[in-house]
């Protein structure tokens, strides 16, 4: 196998992408309408789960790997195509957080620098949070990713090899099999074939098991999103209360986010969200009541199970591969997952063990 399609131009596919051509494959990726605009985009970017301590060993691992990574990759897109993924090593406060025992013990477990601080570190390290606040838990160094520029240059680079093709506004109709195996795809402007093809759609992937007769547990979750601008510096930090996050950027906007919506395929941003959102962001910042947001958005993004995503070959399918299901944790676990991914299509030594992730004893037949 020395040529692969990946249907979907999110990070998953574009990183999936990026990893199979470094390895030496030629790699044709198929978006049905632009690169990088679902949920890759509508996303905050932070480089870490909201709350590591709640997940499996799993996604700690993916996750830890994509935290030591995206640093890396972060320097190395901005030197190949003049756009900085701005990776911004910040660090995220967990205000007045109610599970600091279990927040503390799984950071010793897994040597995360995550620490109880009190009050008076709070309001100087955040002087323009509201009053009130008692501590927080504290990650020094962790990093958010300005995930539309990443997409960008992600973009960028992939367009430069001569191993890439990209086929844009192109909707894949269907699978093609031959001999029990998947060699290619179906499209309104023909068809593609190649030794493998990646499903990497995201909160839609578990239609495209379902159009084989498989139950693939991925559906999309809402999630809505608003955008402030200050000047820059204005917040240092981010800073996470009651599940809402205040997110910085260089240049001075503030992302605050997200809702969690179980609406099916609807990504109509709604005044109640933005309401709530709003209230969120006044709470923890009080000056942003005199600002008005200039932005609101939804993206959809891929729920699964735990959290856990499938990444692997699909059994009873060779040739079908499938990188999707990372639900709220898209950006912080795809470095890792398109390594793996890779590895295991390579047949490479994985850099993580692909267990947790395969798709055997996953899936069951469509009803």
């Amino acid at each position: 196998m020395r040529d692969v399609l990946i249907v979907g131009g999110g990070v998953m596919g574009c990183l999936s992408a990026l990893n199979l051509v470094n390895a030496g494959m030629s790699v044709t990726l198929i978006e049905r309408g632009r690169t990088g605009r679902e949920a890759s985009w509508a996303g905050g970017g932070i480089v870490s789960p909201l709350y590591p301590w709640r997940y499996s060993e799993a996604i700690s691992a993916l996750a830890q790997w994509s935290q030591h990574y995206y640093p890396e990759l972060g320097r190395m897109l901005a030197a190949e195509t003049g756009i900085d993924p701005e990776v911004t090593p910040c660090g995220l406060m967990w205000l007045d957080h109610e599970e600091q025992e279990q927040a503390l013990a799984w950071a010793a477990r897994h040597r995360s620098p995550l620490q109880q601080r009190d009050a008076a570190f709070v309001y100087e390290r955040v002087p323009q949070l509201a009053s009130g606040f008692r501590g927080a838990l504290w990650h020094e160094g962790l990093a958010n990713v300005r995930n539309p520029r990443l997409m960008a240059a992600l973009k960028a680079w992939l367009t430069q090899q001569p191993a890439f093709t990209l086929l844009e506004n192109t909707e894949v109709s269907g699978l093609l099999e031959e001999n029990g195996r998947v060699n290619g795809v179906r499209h309104a402007a023909g068809e593609n074939r190649a030794g493998a093809v990646v499903v990497a759609a995201g909160a839609w992937t578990g239609d495209w098991l379902g159009d084989i007769g498989l139950d693939l547990p991925v559906a999309p979750v809402k999630g809505e999103m608003l955008l402030y601008k200050r000047e820059p510096g204005w917040l240092s930090t981010m800073v996470l209360y009651q599940g809402r996050y205040a997110i910085p950027r260089r240049d001075g906007h503030i992302l605050v986010g997200s809702t969690l919506e179980h609406v099916g395929y609807d990504k109509q941003a709604t005044d109640q969200a933005f309401s709530s959102l709003r209230d969120s962001a006044i709470r923890m910042l009080p000056e942003l009541a005199d600002e008005q947001p200039v932005g609101h958005w939804a993206g959809l993004r891929p729920g699964s199970p735990e959290g856990v995503p499938f990444i692997g070959q699909v059994p009873e399918r060779q040739g079908l591969w499938i990188n999707a299901g990372h639900y709220r944790n898209g950006l912080v676990l795809a470095p890792a997952s398109c390594r793996l991914l890779a590895d295991l299509m390579t047949g490479a030594r994985p850099a993580i063990n692909p267990s947790p992730y395969a798709l055997e004893g996953r899936l069951s037949a469509a009803s």
